[in-house]
C-alpha cells in the first residue's frame, strides 16, 4: 500500500491576505480529490480497479489492486455501480459534520495574527505564530504512520479519529479558561506568543491527523459509487468550519462591528468572545467524538501495517532520487519568495494602519463565486501538454499585484479619516486588488497541478502529486516566515525628542522606551516597503534564470519522470 497525504485546504481569501497561500492549498487539495474522484469512477465498474487514491477526500493512500476491501466487493452488481445515496445519508452527512469540525481550529488559527496585529504585537512575533501553518503542509512526514498503525478491535480510522478530536476539545477547553490571560487582555500587556503559537501548533498538528484519519475512513465508509462525495464534503465542510472559526469569529468578536450592525444599544464587548468560542467548540468536539465512538462502527479493514510504512517512506524517497523532480523541487521551492512580502504582510500592514480586521473578514465573502469560476476557466487552457505555458504568463502579473499590495497599504493612512472610518469605495479599491490578484493566483495554481498531474507516474498516482504539492506548498510557508521576521530588522525609526531622541526605535521594546521617554517613534523607511523591493528584484532575476529551464523540465520524455523497478 502506498502512502499519498494531499496538502492542506489553504482558505485564504482577504481575510487570509496574510497568509495567502493557504487558498493554494485549499484549492491543491480539491484538486486532489476530484482526481480521486475522476480514478473511482474509472473504477467502478470495472473487473480490474485502476490504481486510486484510497482517501479521494485528500488522498490518503494509494493502492494498486482497488480500495480497502477491493475482492469483497462486487464491480459489476448495478446496486453497487450506480451513484444513490440511498442509505448513505448517514455517512454523508457524518463525514460532513468530520470536516466541519476540522476546520474550526484552522480557522481559529487564521484568526490569531489579525488579533494580535490589533494588539500591537511586533513581526517577529507575527513570524514564529506562523509556524503554526506548517503542520498541514508537513503531514506527509507521518501520514505514513496514521495510515498503518492502528488497533484492529478499535478501528483503522477510529483508532486516530477519535483521541485526535477528543485531545482537540481539551485543548479548548483548557484554552477557554486561559485565552485572556495568555493574550494579556485583563492588563493591557504584551500576549504570550510562545504558549499562544505551541497550542495553536498542536491544535493545527491534531487536526492534520484527524485530516489523514477522516479521509481514509471516507473510501470505505460510502458504497463505492458515491465515493466521489467524499470530495464534497470536505470541500463545502472544511471551508464553512473555516469560515464560522475566521470570518464569522471576526466578525462577531468585534465590538464595532456588533454595536454598528446589531445592537442598538452599544456595548464595550462584541456578542462573542474567544473563551466562550472556544468552550463552545471544545464542548462540541467532545460530544460529536462521543456520539461517533459510540454509535459509529468501522469496517473491517485490514494490512500489513509496518509493510505499508516502509514502501510508503520507500517511494517517497525514490520519487526525490530522480533527477527531474529535484529540479523541479528547487524551482518549486523558491518560486514563491518573489511574492512573500507584499502576500504576507500586507494584511497586517492594513490592520495596523486602522483597517478593522472584521472588514477584512468580510471582504472574503464576495470573493466566493471568483474562487469556483476561475480554477473551471484557466483549467481550458492547462489540459495541454505545456501547461507550464500559463504558470510562466501568470508569474510577471502575480509580481505586478504585489506592487499593487503595496501601493494600498501606502495610500491606506491618507484615505482615512478623521474619526478612524473609511471610505466605501477605499473597500471596493481593496477587493478589486484582491479579485485580479485571484486570477494570477489560480493561472500559476491550476497550470502547476496540472502539470503534476501530466508527469506523475500512473502506478504511484497519489503518492507522486502528493510529493510535489507538498514542495509547492513548503515554497510558500518558508518565505512567509521569513519576511515576516524581517520586517522590523528592515525598518529605520527614529526617536523624536524626549529622552531617547535620536535614537533607533524600529524594534517593540525600542518604541516602547521612546514613548515612555515622552518622545514619539518616527519611520523613516517601512521595512514593508524594503522587502517589497527586494521580493520583485529577486522575482526578476528568478524568472530570468528559470523560464528557459521550466520548458526544458515541460519538455523532458514521461520516462524522466518514472520510476524503474
Amino acid at each position: 500500500m502506498k502512502w499519498a497525504p494531499a496538502s492542506r485546504d489553504n482558505v485564504a481569501s482577504c481575510w487570509r491576505m496574510s497568509f495567502p497561500d493557504w487558498e493554494e492549498e485549499l484549492a491543491a487539495q480539491k484538486s486532489l480529490l476530484n482526481i480521486g474522484r475522476q480514478m473511482n469512477k474509472r473504477r467502478v465498474g470495472s473487473r480490474t480497479p485502476a490504481v486510486v487514491v484510497d482517501s479521494p477526500a485528500a488522498g490518503d493512500s494509494v493502492i494498486a489492486d482497488g480500495s480497502p476491501g477491493s475482492k469483497d466487493r462486487n464491480w459489476d452488481n448495478t446496486e453497487e455501480t450506480t451513484p444513490s445515496l440511498k442509505g448513505d445519508w448517514s455517512n454523508v452527512t457524518l463525514l460532513l459534520v468530520l470536516y466541519i469540525l476540522q476546520g474550526i481550529p484552522l480557522g481559529l488559527s487564521g484568526s490569531i495574527p489579525m488579533i494580535l496585529s490589533s494588539r500591537h504585537v511586533s513581526y517577529h512575533d507575527q513570524a514564529f505564530f506562523s509556524l503554526v501553518f506548517w503542520p498541514f503542509s508537513l503531514k506527509l512526514l507521518w501520514a505514513p504512520i496514521v495510515d498503518s498503525l492502528y488497533s484492529k478491535k478499535f478501528g483503522r480510522r477510529k483508532s486516530w479519529l477519535i483521541p485526535t478530536q477528543y485531545l482537540i476539545g481539551i485543548f479548548m477547553l483548557v484554552l477557554s479558561v486561559t485565552a485572556d490571560s495568555v493574550l494579556d487582555r485583563s492588563t493591557g500587556g504584551s500576549p504570550n506568543i510562545l504558549v499562544i503559537t505551541g497550542v495553536f501548533f498542536v491544535l493545527n498538528f491534531l487536526a492534520s491527523i484527524q485530516d489523514i484519519a477522516t479521509d481514509g475512513w471516507a473510501l470505505s465508509l460510502l458504497r463505492p459509487a458515491n465515493v466521489g462525495y467524499a470530495s464534497t464534503c470536505n470541500s463545502v465542510g472544511q471551508t464553512a468550519g473555516y469560515f464560522i472559526g475566521n470570518v464569522l469569529f471576526l466578525a462577531f468578536e468585534s465590538p464595532d462591528f456588533c454595536n454598528k450592525y446589531i445592537r442598538s444599544v452599544p456595548q464595550a464587548e462584541g456578542i462573542l468572545t474567544l473563551p466562550g468560542y472556544l468552550w463552545f467548540w471544545g464542548l462540541t468536539f467532545v460530544a460529536c467524538t462521543t456520539v461517533v465512538w459510540v454509535i459509529k462502527r468501522e469496517k473491517d479493514d485490514r494490512h500489513d501495517a509496518s509493510a505499508g510504512i516502509y514502501s510508503a517512506y520507500g517511494t517517497l524517497l525514490n520519487i526525490l532520487k530522480l533527477p527531474s523532480v529535484l529540479r523541479l523541487s528547487v524551482v518549486l521551492l523558491t518560486a514563491k519568495a518573489a511574492f512573500a512580502a507584499a502576500e504576507a504582510v500586507a494584511g497586517l500592514k492594513l490592520i495596523e494602519y486602522g483597517v478593522h480586521k472584521e472588514q477584512l473578514a468580510l471582504l472574503a465573502i464576495p470573493m466566493v463565486p471568483l474562487q469556483i469560476i476561475l480554477p473551471l476557466l484557466i483549467s481550458k487552457y492547462t489540459a495541454g501538454p505545456k501547461p507550464m505555458n500559463i504558470f510562466l504568463k501568470s508569474y510577471p502579473f502575480r509580481m505586478l499585484m504585489g506592487l499593487e499590495f503595496a501601493l494600498i497599504v501606502w495610500i491606506t493612512p491618507k484615505m482615512q479619516s478623521a474619526d478612524g472610518t473609511f471610505p466605501t469605495y477605499y473597500y471596493g479599491l481593496v477587493l478589486l486588488s484582491y479579485a485580479v490578484h485571484q486570477i494570477a493566483l489560480y493561472g500559476m495554481f491550476v497550470s502547476v497541478m496540472g502539470f503534476f498531474a501530466r508527469v506523475s507516474d500512473p502506478k504511484i498516482g497519489g503518492t507522486y502529486m502528493t510529493l510535489l504539492n507538498t514542495v509547492y506548498n513548503l515554497g510558500g510557508n518558508w518565505p512567509n516566515t521569513l519576511v515576516l521576521g524581517l520586517v522590523d530588522d528592515l525598518t529605520f525609526a527614529t526617536c523624536k525628542s524626549g529622552t531617547h531622541e535620536g535614537l533607533s526605535c524600529n524594534q517593540k521594546d525600542k518604541k516602547e522606551a521612546c514613548d515612555s521617554g515622552g518622545g514619539t517613534c518616527v519611520v523613516d523607511v517601512d521595512g514593508f516597503y524594503v522587502q517589497v523591493i527586494i521580493c520583485f528584484v529577486f522575482g526578476l532575476f528568478w524568472y530570468r534564470f528559470f523560464r528557459t529551464r521550466i520548458q526544458r523540465l515541460q519538455n523532458l520524455p514521461e520516462s524522466a519522470w518514472r520510476l524503474q523497478k
